[in-house]
C-alpha cells in the first residue's frame, strides 16, 4: 500500500499514512477527517477534492491510506495499553 504502484507517490502515501500535512489544505482537511471522523465524509467533501484537482484514483488512495494509517495507529496504542496492563498485573500479582 505504501510502496507499491499507485497514482500517488510512495512519499505522499507515507505522509498520509502517518497523518503528516501534505501542503494542500483541502487534502489535509480530508485526510484528517478520514483519520478522525470518517463518518463525516459526505458527497460535498469529495466534490471539494475534485474541485481542487484531485482525481478519483488519487482520492481513493488518500482514503485507503488515511484509514489504514489511523487503524494502525489505534492498533498500536491498544497493544501498548494491553502490554502495560499485563506488566502492571504481573508486578502486583493481581489477575483481574
Amino acid at each position: 500500500m505504501l510502496d507499491g504502484p499507485g497514482v500517488l507517490s510512495p512519499a505522499l502515501r507515507r505522509n498520509v499514512f502517518e497523518g503528516r500535512p501534505l501542503g494542500d489544505p483541502v487534502a489535509d482537511r480530508y485526510v484528517e477527517t478520514v483519520r478522525r471522523h470518517a463518518y463525516k465524509v459526505v458527497d460535498g467533501t469529495i466534490a471539494e477534492l475534485r474541485a481542487a484537482g484531485w482525481s478519483e484514483d488519487q482520492i481513493f488512495e488518500l482514503s485507503v491510506t488515511a484509514a489504514f494509517g489511523a487503524a494502525s495507529q489505534r492498533l498500536e496504542a491498544g497493544l501498548h495499553a494491553l502490554e502495560a496492563a499485563t506488566r502492571s498485573s504481573a508486578a502486583t500479582g493481581r489477575v483481574d
